[in-house]
């Protein structure tokens, strides 16, 4: 018996990454989960392509009780790096895709008696991080945007919390690092950042994404989860070389 038994997830950007690690242990804990990627037709920043997705599991299922907002799109830079048509895309995917999902969702969740939203943010909507202004600004929002939902769904019965990842070793941080002049240097350097000495895997965050959808934490709402290596918590001196 599993603590999702006859429970219903959708999760979004399941294909790789945290997403994939969450459809995975939500699964190996009894849920019936729903992926909603783009890989696979759903793409977060159109109302029909979402209402369309939504309606289509709940024809399948008869119900959704979980939803746990995880696509989202990286962005780099400094406030003047990214054009406004940049600025509108990262906050339509990071932003109003949480709100398209979770709109589209909510008559089911009224209607769940273990319902519960989990929002993907990330530590850069609390810590000032170097070029980072434009994702910054939309997981700033998406962690604003979990307390109010928390706030307006309570006497529906519906848990709002989010996790707050640091940074992670998935495939999304894979091509970052890719990217930079010096890959190898890059990633020395932000594993340097973390006072564990590693960076967070896609299992760790994904364990805390079904810790706050269960449900067995009842009465856990609101709640915004951090899961990033010590970097926002802890100030530790620097590992003895």
């Amino acid at each position: 018996m599993g603590d999702f038994d006859g429970l219903v997830a959708v999760v979004t950007g399941n294909a790789s990454g945290i997403g994939a690690a969450t459809a995975a242990l939500l699964a190996s804990r009894g849920a019936t989960v729903a992926g909603l990627d783009v890989t696979t037709g759903c793409d977060v920043t159109s109302s029909e392509s979402v209402d369309a997705g939504i309606a289509a599991v709940v024809q399948e299922h008869g119900r959704i009780d979980v939803v746990v907002n995880n696509a989202g799109i990286g962005a780099q830079g400094d406030v003047a790096a990214n054009s406004d048509d940049e600025w509108r895309r990262v906050l339509d995917v990071n932003v109003l895709g949480v709100a398209r999902v979770t709109r589209a969702a909510l008559p089911h969740l009224r209607r769940s008696p273990s319902a519960a939203v989990v929002n993907l943010s990330s530590i850069v909507a609390a810590v000032g991080m170097p070029n980072r202004a434009l994702y910054s600004a939309s997981k700033g929002a998406v962690t604003a945007l979990t307390l109010a939902m928390a706030a307006d769904h309570v006497h529906d019965g519906i848990r709002v919390n989010a996790v707050i990842p640091g940074t992670a070793d998935t495939p999304w941080v894979g091509r970052l690092l890719d990217s930079a002049d010096d890959p190898d240097a890059a990633r020395t350097a932000l594993v340097a950042r973390q006072p564990i000495g590693r960076l967070v895997s896609a299992d760790e965050v994904a364990n805390a994404i079904v810790y706050l959808a269960s449900p067995l934490s009842g009465s856990t709402t609101g709640t915004l989860l951090q899961v990033d290596g010590g970097v926002v918590g802890i100030r530790v001196p620097p590992r003895p070389s």
